[in-house]
């Protein structure tokens, strides 16, 4: 399966699209498919990773490379008029939840002034037509309610979720107060190829079966999950970026995900079926501080409004991941 289905990408072709954290896990997949659209791709990149999914697919010669920071508000603003830009996807963030736990400080002013950097440039330039801003299901905090959905409060607790919080809370507050063209997803938890942040459950479990290690669980394996595709989550910001005009979004979100919560155990368990080594065993650490237990989203205002739908079931988005890194682990 492609990531694209077979609609019209004549949308793109020839339009000038700015991705911030374009070369990393999700923004990769998101420019890879821009790109296969006909669109002009100019990627805001701190530093390739080594071995990186963005070199594997090609993307360094397809794109307009541009070493820079989010944190650099006037760089922001030239490279927008540059390259006349009318298309904005801001996904560069520091996207994990233990590394915020042992460092706020990186996590809130990266996440929540590289976006108010973002939406001001955004702001104060004419050209630009739609804006993406990433936020999480992380944003909403916790909930005796799931799932969630787009009328719940944002109420983060822990670092990563605060800056979550604040992110879509500003992309809101500028899409309402200056009509900007700006809309949040809020995805639950991507996985795919191309993950290079092995303290996720999914890569590092994978990585723990090709090493036949023990794998090791963080959590007591009873908190409840959703996981959604790389390449699903890709399409979800480029459908909701092409219905910003249409639909006149200033400062909406939409959640984005499977709506098939599983336990991190029984998660666990379908990947070592689908792998090549079924006598792999795990071990429950039961360690796992500022993480909300339960936590999965309801999709039902993207399903009906922007007409969008997963095309890969939870089997074979694994069984394509798994591949992934069978073949980086050879290397």
């Amino acid at each position: 399966m492609g990531i694209l289905n077979n609609r019209d990408n004549q949308f793109w072709k020839d339009k000038n699209v700015f991705v911030t954290g374009g070369a990393g896990f999700i923004g990769t997949w998101l420019t890879r498919e821009l790109v296969d659209s006909g669109a002009k791709v100019s990627v805001l990149v701190k530093e390739l990773p080594k071995r990186g999914n963005f070199q594997k697919l090609n993307l360094e010669q397809k794109t307009n490379m541009i070493f820079g920071d989010i944190l650099d508000s006037d760089s922001l603003k030239l490279f927008l008029d540059k390259y006349n830009i009318d298309t904005i996807f801001h996904l560069a963030a520091q996207p994990l939840v233990q590394l915020a736990y042992k460092n706020p400080v990186e996590t809130l002013k990266t996440n929540i002034d590289g976006t108010i950097n973002i939406l001001e440039a955004g702001r104060v330039n004419e050209k630009i037509k739609r804006i993406v801003v990433a936020s999480s299901d992380k944003a909403y905090g916790s909930s005796d309610i799931l799932p969630y959905d787009e009328s719940f409060s944002l109420k983060g607790e822990y670092p990563y979720d605060v800056s979550k919080s604040c992110v879509d809370l500003i992309a809101q507050s500028y899409g309402k107060t200056y009509d900007l063209p700006v809309a949040i997803t809020r995805l639950s938890n991507v996985y795919g190829g191309g993950d290079l942040n092995f303290d996720r459950i999914i890569p590092e479990t994978i990585m723990h079966i090709l090493n036949e290690e023990d794998i090791l669980i963080r959590c007591d394996g009873k908190f409840k999950r959703e996981f959604f595709y790389a390449k699903d989550a890709a399409h979800a910001y480029v459908i909701l970026a092409e219905k910003i005009q249409e639909l006149g979004l200033k400062g909406e979100a939409f959640n984005f995900g499977m709506d098939k919560p599983i336990e991190i155990l029984g998660l666990v368990k379908k990947i070592i079926e689908i792998s090549d080594k079924p006598s792999s065993k795990f071990k429950i650490l039961d360690i796992a501080k500022a993480e909300i237990k339960d936590q999965y989203l309801s999709s039902k205002k993207a399903r009906e409004i922007l007409k969008w739908e997963p095309k890969y079931t939870l089997e074979e988005g694994l069984k394509e991941t798994y591949e992934w890194y069978k073949e980086y682990f050879k290397k």
